[in-house]
């Protein structure tokens, strides 16, 4: 004959469901012998016991959670506790929503380069700068052109002053290996 379920699994402990982790202690789990209580519309409703609290939350048909759980006595309110973290998820998403990614884009330049692309590289950097992104300025220096790395610092600050207007330098341009570098950050808008 077969063994039972029990005693094919006997020893074996089910894990806790941690799917969904509560932050906040509610009705029956608060027991301490004194709590501050708040009620549903803000009003202080006094120091009781645990009892009394979700006798309170119980006859309104709420929640008693537990907000402050260090404060002496711990302090609760009662509320519903569904609406609170339903809020609070829309809140936090409209939060994210809201919040603007910084773009660093980049714009390359050569020893060698001609006005008419400095140009042309300065107006792609404007409308990086006006779009609220950041702007990487990179001037690579090939053999011997590292010899004359103030040439390439002269470059890279005539292409900054072009962009005078939009662009306000984070810090002056350095020698970063082969590379002179500055990042130009954009004017605030008012």
């Amino acid at each position: 004959m077969g063994l039972s379920i029990k005693q094919k699994f006997k020893g074996f402990v089910a894990k806790e469901d941690t799917t969904i982790k509560q932050e906040h202690q509610l009705n029956g789990e608060i027991t301490d012998k004194e709590v501050r209580v708040i009620g549903e519309d803000g009003a202080q409703l006094g120091v009781m016991s645990g009892a009394e609290a979700n006798a309170l939350a119980d006859k309104a048909g709420l929640d008693l959670v537990k907000i402050s759980p260090n404060a002496v006595p711990p302090v609760c309110r009662i509320m519903d506790y569904g609406k609170f973290m339903y809020d609070r998820a829309k809140k936090e998403k409209e939060n994210r929503k809201n919040q603007k990614v910084v773009e660093i884009k980049e714009i390359q330049l050569s020893m060698t380069i001609e006005q008419h692309d400095i140009d042309i590289k300065a107006k792609n950097a404007l409308k990086f700068l006006t779009a609220g992104n950041k702007v990487k300025v990179a001037l690579r220096m090939r053999g011997r052109q590292q010899a004359y790395s103030a040439k390439g610092i002269e470059i890279v600050n005539n292409f900054c002053d072009a962009l005078e207007g939009a662009g306000v330098k984070d810090k002056e341009p350095k020698v970063e290996g082969r590379n002179v570098v500055v990042i130009l950050n954009p004017k605030n808008q008012k």
